[in-house]
């Protein structure tokens, strides 16, 4: 299953939520009679969406069974998915951010940087955080900079300018 967005907060005291969407098509994914799932524990629930509006670019979503203020606040963090199969088809040069993950980043020149442990933002304002040898790398996921991706070999090839990977290190922290 694939995230496609995370539950803010509570809305309003009708059991409205505010969605944080990790998705390019919230209008579609989140239209009334969609159904979402999130996993509790061991469990998968299915969330069915009710109603839809958008508020300052963010979906605010009704959800069948949940009326209240105190209902809708219980979701909070919730992480919403849907599975694999519902994804749309992306045109040739797109990528699903799940597809990226796990990805080997390297230098033209073949020399490795680290793997993607995941994907933040969204657009234009992608960047790659890469496990490398000193920390968290972040990459900006760019033409210019992010050269080749060849999703079935797992790699990823990125030209970064002179400084960019140096400057991007957020130290990994060591038990003393």
């Amino acid at each position: 299953m694939v995230v496609v967005g995370r539950i803010a907060r509570a809305h309003g005291i009708r059991g409205q939520v505010i969605v944080d969407p990790v998705t390019d098509f919230p209008e579609e994914r989140f239209k009334p009679g969609s159904v979402l799932y999130r996993r509790t524990g061991d469990a998968v629930e299915s969330l069915t969406i009710e109603s839809l509006r958008f508020h300052r670019g963010r979906p605010i979503v009704g959800l069948a069974g949940v009326e209240t203020m105190n209902a809708a606040e219980a979701l909070a963090g919730t992480e919403l998915r849907v599975g694999t199969d519902a994804l749309q088809p992306l045109p040739s040069g797109a990528f699903y951010h799940h597809d990226l993950i796990g990805c080997g980043v390297e230098t033209p020149r073949g020399e490795p940087i680290g793997l993607v442990l995941r994907v933040e933002g969204t657009g234009t304002g992608s960047r790659l955080v890469v496990g490398g040898n000193d920390g968290e790398i972040l990459i900006p996921l760019v033409e210019g900079i992010c050269v080749a991706f060849d999703i079935a070999g797992r790699t990823i090839v990125v030209e970064p300018p002179q400084g960019l990977l140096e400057a991007n290190v957020t130290k990994t922290q060591r038990a003393i």
